[in-house]
């Protein structure tokens, strides 16, 4: 499975865009994705990845989890997944 392209499905599903319009650069809210879609987003990835991202929602500021682009996103994700049991 190429997670790179199932995270980028998820998040263009979110903002209702097509996957070849989200690049490694892109930053949720230049996508137009609001708390609600990362909120969103991150349920839809857990769930498609089977792993618990440690994200504060209350305030993304203050998580773990790098969600400054969809690069650092990714590269999270991977990380999470190769850890997981």
């Amino acid at each position: 499975m190429d997670i790179g392209a199932k995270v980028i499905d998820i998040i263009a599903e979110q903002a209702i865009l097509e996957p070849c319009d989200v690049t490694l650069e892109s930053t949720l809210e230049s996508l137009g994705i609001d708390s609600m879609g990362l909120v969103e987003s991150i349920f839809a990835i857990e769930e498609a990845f089977d792993i618990q991202i440690p994200f504060n929602a209350n305030d993304p500021s203050d998580s773990e989890f790098n969600i400054s682009s969809i690069s650092s996103i990714i590269s999270g994700i991977e990380k999470l997944v190769a850890e997981k049991p």
